[in-house]
């Protein structure tokens, strides 16, 4: 019998998404097109968050030995000392892991922040599971960290690999990943609105109305695939609230102020360690292992301290608490997160930071009757400011967590008070430390890039791009009178010249050689006219840096050389050139995002 052949025309729409090249041709062309490409997105991210969270669960199951409907940081294991193994087994893992990565793949992983400032929203599909991989094993085994930075790295790494499929445009490429990782937190915390504009904020660095639809249907799309897969495993349950006072705001601002301090801490407690074991001749692949020694050790003392603390947070917004114990829990929380992420678990402080928030809030509450005879709030209402206003101050994002808790609580006087708090600790943490966590590793790492912001493009903009490479040069040993046989008034400009082995002297002004009166004395040599000797461009510079040295020169026109050592002229670059090029590569970008082109 013979199969009717199926004609794709006749299906529509369906037949676009089906052909790749009708698929690129509309996305690159239609503004729906990349809405389209947002959705099939969104998918993507909510199949590789729960895909991830159930790994993660199986993981917890199998190791720590914990029921299907348990979470690990709130179960008590009495004396089982799983919890001091399962890190040290975890650490040694990775360490495995790291051994072999540092054999095979010896490239720095680039994360979606990094991806969009510096890259145009390139990145390697490869590397993103490698980090969901290292993740897994970090928080299946215990480690003080949560999954959102295996989420979305994940989500974000499907999300470029299918904008490069579809050839992209730069801006489409980069707000494509942030429909990745909008969905990716939009799943994991069953929030659509944080998801957006974390990607907002964090990842694309900016909002514009072309980037608001595919971004928002992601984050709304990939959020109905987690629930529907996961059963409404992303939720945080913060219970009942009272009524929000105008004496309220006073305590939320100093709670805002206070968490900021402590998210400061919990950054320089990291680089701290990461500093510490760097230094230290402990070999990169035993460091896991190490860390998770201590990291067992404080889960002893309290099993809270394990995984990224989904069940610690349920159990200690639910449960009255003392303020020893407080104390005692945000310090130990403190430490392991700090210890997991400096010793070289993969994993992110996103839920960790709300955790540690909520703790610090109900901490502030014992304590603001004290300080604020007409505070009103109870603890909870004080736990939900303090988790938003600490994951700020780490994660930033104001907005991202402002939404965050609308969310969750589904109050507005609240969401208010707590986007008070949220400004106040992103305001202080902006004008004394001015990173975030992602931007704090970043600065440790010789990166100068503070927000996802383009500025990869100004990288790209090099002067090895720009340089004209027909360049006049003549030897140092040349006569005036030889110069300006070779070189007429008006046949150019300036000239550079040479050593008799090629390498840069400096540059002449051509007129100010026949502007000397042939009458001087014979022994005046053309080496009298050479200025700018030790000042020139390399073709590894951009744009921003040769605007900087024309400036520090104040000359119109500086040469490239191909490195300090040889000082081989290899071009010539003008000011006003430069500027030229910059000007249209701004005024290019300015269109992307406002949706001129």
């Amino acid at each position: 019998m013979r199969v009717p052949k199926l004609d794709l025309r006749r299906l529509g729409f369906l037949s676009v998404l089906l052909d790749v090249g009708r698929m690129r041709a509309f996305a690159r062309r239609s503004e729906i097109g990349l809405v389209a490409a947002g959705f099939i997105v969104g998918i993507t991210s909510g199949l590789a968050v729960s895909l991830m969270s159930w790994i993660s669960s199986g993981l917890h199951q199998l190791v720590f030995g914990i029921g299907d409907d348990q979470r690990l940081s709130s179960t008590d294991f009495g004396a089982d000392r799983t919890v001091l193994l399962a890190p040290i087994l975890g650490g040694l893992v990775l360490g495995l892991v790291l051994f072999i990565l540092q054999r095979w793949r010896k490239r720095p992983i680039v994360d979606p922040i990094e991806a969009n400032a510096l890259h145009g929203g390139r990145l390697s599909l490869t590397d993103s599971i490698i980090v969901a991989v290292q993740n897994l094993i970090s928080n299946g085994f215990g480690a003080s960290v949560g999954l959102e930075a295996g989420y979305t790295q994940l989500a974000s790494g499907f999300a470029s690999k299918i904008g490069v499929l579809l050839q992209l445009r730069r801006s489409d490429l980069r707000t494509l990943l942030g429909c990745g990782a909008a969905g990716a937190i939009a799943a994991a915390f069953n929030a659509p609105l944080t998801g957006a504009f974390y990607a907002f904020e964090l990842i694309i660095g900016s909002y514009t109305i072309v980037s608001l639809t595919p971004v928002v249907v992601s984050a709304l799309v990939a959020n109905i695939v987690a629930q529907n897969l996961s059963s409404g495993d992303f939720t945080i349950d913060v219970g009942s609230f009272g009524s929000v006072m105008t004496a309220d705001y006073p305590p939320a601002l100093l709670l805002g102020a206070l968490c900021a301090a402590m998210g400061i801490l919990i950054m320089k407690g990291v680089s701290l360690t990461e500093e510490v074991a760097r230094k230290s001749a402990i070999p990169s692949v035993l460091r896991p292992a190490l860390g998770g020694i201590v990291v067992g050790l404080l889960a002893i003392v309290s099993p809270q301290v394990l995984s990224a603390g989904h069940g610690a947070l349920h159990l200690n917004l639910s449960h009255e608490t003392t303020i020893p114990m407080l104390i005692g829990l945000l310090l130990l929380k403190s430490v392991a997160s700090a210890v997991s992420i400096g010793s070289g678990f993969r994993g992110g402080l996103f839920f960790a930071s709300l955790f540690m928030g909520a703790l610090l809030g109900k901490l502030f509450a014992y304590s603001a009757p004290y300080i604020f005879a007409s505070a009103t709030l109870t603890p909870v209402i004080y736990a939900v400011v303090g988790m938003s206003a600490l994951a700020v101050a780490v994660i930033g994002g104001p907005l991202t967590m402002t939404f965050l808790a609308l969310e969750i609580t589904g109050d507005f006087p609240i969401t208010v008070l707590v986007l008070a708090a949220v400004i106040t600790s992103s305001l202080v943490v902006r004008t004394t430390f001015g990173y975030s966590f992602a931007t704090w590793r970043f600065h440790l790492r010789g990166e100068s890039i503070r927000s996802a912001h383009d500025v990869g493009w100004i990288r790209n903009l090099t002067v090895n791009r720009l340089m004209r490479t027909d360049v006049r040069t003549a030897r140092s040993d040349l006569t005036l009178e030889a110069f300006r046989q070779e070189f007429p008034l008006g046949s150019t400009q300036r000239v550079v010249i040479v050593d008799k082995d090629n390498r840069y002297i400096g540059l002449v002004q051509v007129h100010d050689v026949y502007a000397n009166p042939t009458e001087e004395k014979a022994e005046t040599s053309l080496t009298s006219f050479v200025r700018l000797g030790n000042d020139f461009l390399q073709p590894t510079m951009n744009a921003k840096q040769a605007v900087s040295l024309f400036d520090k020169t104040e000359s119109d026109a500086l040469a490239v050389v191909n490195n300090l050592v040889e000082r081989r002229v290899i071009g010539l670059l003008t000011e006003a050139h430069t500027l030229r090029r910059y000007s249209e590569e701004l005024d290019r970008r300015r269109r992307e995002a406002s949706g001129e082109i």
